[in-house]
């Protein structure tokens, strides 16, 4: 006999569809009205590439793009280093001195955004440290390295402390052990932390407002200080969904091929 679905899983299946409803019908939007001829937001009255070419023209958006990327890249390659470090650090630690530092790291995690960017520009100004392009990358760099530590350190608490002693026992060195026993076990973690310090800096706004020096704009701060609606918006926000989307396939698909070519060879092996 074939059993009944229970009322619930209608109800569950239907909540499901207005949640996913609720958060990507927003970027559909988006993306179709930046492909919309006129600026209307509501009336969409032909299909049209003019928002793409004012984009390129527009060497204000270019120039803030170019200051969003710069710093995300930088601030992701240094927090990502300096997270893992620390998290492999801290899961060698004593157990009390690693519940101190990780209480003290969600500190900046847990407070609001405009209590650490009053706290990071307070402290460049009373140091004399001139707020520019270096301010607001260390500041980039200062509130993504708790996001890495607690992205890292779940891995970290599932890995067998034995198998990087084990590598020493067999004559690895300490820096062997850790670049080809540790590293390799917890690189997904690793993505996954520099991924969320990519979209925590690329979407920051409050931080680099306080921090960032005169006439320099990342792209929040280029649409907070724009008078009139740029309908070019539509356009980079389409652009950007488009390049995350991609990076997010070949996140998901390299791991997969790289796996099924080793399972291949093994296999012919």
């Amino acid at each position: 006999m074939k059993e009944r679905k229970s009322p619930w899983s209608f109800f569950s299946g239907g909540y499901l569809l207005l949640v996913l409803l609720f958060i990507y019908l927003p970027i559909a939007y988006v993306l179709l009205f930046s492909f919309n001829d006129s600026k209307s937001l509501t009336n969409f009255t032909g299909f049209s590439l003019r928002w793409y070419e004012n984009m390129v023209q527009d060497r204000t958006m270019l120039e803030s793009i170019q200051c969003t990327v710069v710093v995300a890249v930088i601030a992701t390659a240094v927090s990502t280093v300096v997270g893992t470090v620390a998290a492999i650090g801290l899961s060698k630690a004593r157990r009390i001195i690693r519940n101190i530092v990780l209480e003290i790291n969600n500190l900046p995690v847990m407070n609001p955004d405009i209590v650490t960017a009053i706290g990071l520009m307070l402290l460049f100004i009373s140091t004399r440290i001139q707020l520019s392009l270096a301010t607001l990358i260390l500041s980039h760099i200062t509130f993504c390295i708790p996001y890495v530590i607690l992205t890292i350190m779940p891995k970290l608490r599932q890995l067998d402390d034995n198998v990087a002693e084990a590598a020493m026992d067999l004559g690895a060195t300490p820096w062997q052990a850790l670049t080809r026993v540790i590293l390799p076990q917890i690189y997904p973690a690793i993505l996954s932390g520099a991924l969320i310090a990519f979209s925590m800096s690329f979407d920051d706004f409050v931080i680099s407002f306080f921090t960032a020096g005169v006439g320099i704009n990342n792209i929040s701060m280029y649409v907070y200080s724009m008078k009139r609606y740029n309908p070019s918006v539509n356009a980079l926000s389409t652009l950007i969904v488009v390049v995350v989307t991609l990076i997010l396939v070949l996140v998901n698909l390299i791991p997969s091929i790289r796996g099924r070519n080793t399972k291949e060879g093994d296999t012919e092996g």
